[in-house]
């Protein structure tokens, strides 16, 4: 959510960030409301003033037996009241009307994020890695997975449907190793505190981090109870401090999450509908950080770096790219996307956006930091980026990592969470 006095102020400025980010907001409407609610507001405040005042009149009069005076003026601050309650009651529709507008609106891109229209304004920062070689035809992930008896999609889909996908033997073997390989690795190198969340949240966590009231067609509900299955960590881990105000000691914070996600996936049909990379279901590890305003754009790069090391300590080829505005979320202010390279694609793909949210996500969460002691609080930022999509990461393994035999070696890595298992065969 946007701060109403940046509206206010800056009209301009709003307007060009949610042009540059294809967003055709009308600003105007929401300004209309604002003046609205304002007005009304101090209206109210000001007859609140009069029957403060004459209900101290009235207790004077009665006090000096002026009984018949003290009745006329009784009988004008019930009206005063009456009027007060009819401004209350349309201020409360009002800021209602306008609260809901202020939802749907999206962050405001940074200054240093590449204009355009799509991601081919999207600007590649580095590569890291050397592409492949393969001396045969190397087969896509799920022809690999299915050759070597790990990963089952057709009995997935009987149990679920499709997008799904049964993993057993070796293959529920390294979707672990991948899962605790990653947590390990942020929580005793880059120093975050592991969280183990849970996977349904209410729906004012959807709405403190962005997901709803816009994306609610993506998100699967649970109907008996009107909880959401999360499609990220990010939801329950930035709610964790909701509502809260942290004290100027208290930051940064540090969390990394392992949880199932779950996505309807409403807007993709047709695309990515074999193998892992587009699932119903999926396993990731989030890392989330809540920063004072002045640091959080080099805790950005910091939160970018730690998501990087992970494939290259698995010895994944991968770039890492900055989003154009029209190509980023509606949340994100910036976001480093790292893309890693899948043989069967012959391109790279997403494997995790890092993305600063500044105060967009805190205002609609109300988590705020006092900057010193006893001062006035203020919106802390938040950042979020996967550390890794574990899905995607075994996709990628099992593409890179395949041999002209048949088998897939495992990266060093990995090996002490695979009981030492240096290789998958048939």
């Amino acid at each position: 959510m946007l701060d109403l006095k940046l509206l206010r102020t800056d009209p301009d400025l709003v307007r060009r960030g949610w042009q540059d980010k294809g967003a055709p907001v009308d600003l105007d409407s929401i300004l209309v409301l604002d003046a609205e609610r304002r007005s009304i507001l101090t209206q109210a405040e000001t007859l609140k003033a009069r029957r403060n005042q004459a209900s101290a009149n009235i207790a004077a009069m009665r006090r000096a037996k002026d009984l018949a005076a003290a009745e006329e003026a009784a009988a004008q601050t019930r009206k005063l009241g009456q009027d007060i309650k009819e401004l209350d009651s349309r201020l409360a529709e009002i800021s209602s009307q306008l609260e809901a507008l202020l939802l749907e609106v999206p962050n405001l891109p940074h200054a240093s994020v590449p204009r355009g229209a799509d991601d081919r304004a999207n600007v590649e920062v580095s590569r890291w890695g050397q592409l492949p070689s393969f001396e045969f035809d190397p087969l896509p992930h799920w022809e690999l997975a299915q050759r070597l008896d790990i990963i089952d999609f057709e009995r997935a889909s009987k149990v679920a449907g499709t997008r799904f996908a049964l993993l057993k033997g070796p293959g529920a073997l390294l979707e672990r190793a991948l899962i605790n390989f990653m947590l390990d690795l942020h929580t005793t190198e880059h120093q975050y505190v592991e969280i183990f969340p849970p996977f349904m949240v209410n729906r004012e966590a959807m709405v403190g981090t962005g997901q709803l009231p816009k994306f609610e067609e993506d998100m699967f509900r649970v109907v008996n109870n009107g909880m959401f299955m999360v499609p990220t960590a990010e939801v329950p881990v930035t709610n964790i401090h909701r509502d809260e105000i942290l004290g100027h000691d208290q930051l940064p914070r540090y969390y990394a999450a392992y949880s199932a996600c779950f996505r309807a996936e409403a807007g993709a049909s047709g695309r990515d509908t074999r193998g892992l990379i587009r699932n119903h279901q999926f396993n990731k590890v989030e890392l989330v950080k809540f920063t004072r305003p002045e640091t959080s754009y080099d805790e950005l790069e910091r939160l970018t770096r730690d998501a990087q090391v992970v494939l290259e300590r698995l010895g994944l080829p991968y770039r890492t790219v900055c989003l154009s505005t029209g190509d980023m979320s509606f949340a994100s202010a910036k976001t480093y996307d790292l893309e890693v390279w899948l043989p069967s694609s012959n391109a790279y793909r997403e494997i995790s956006s890092c993305s600063n949210f500044e105060e967009f996500q805190a205002r609609r969460a109300n988590i705020r930091f006092r900057p010193e002691p006893g001062a006035r609080p203020e919106y802390v930022h938040t950042l979020n980026g996967s550390g890794v999509a574990v899905g995607r990461a075994m996709a990628a393994i099992l593409e890179n990592y395949q041999n002209a035999d048949g088998s897939v070696t495992v990266p060093e890595a990995l090996r002490p969470y695979m009981r030492g298992l240096a290789s998958m065969q048939r």
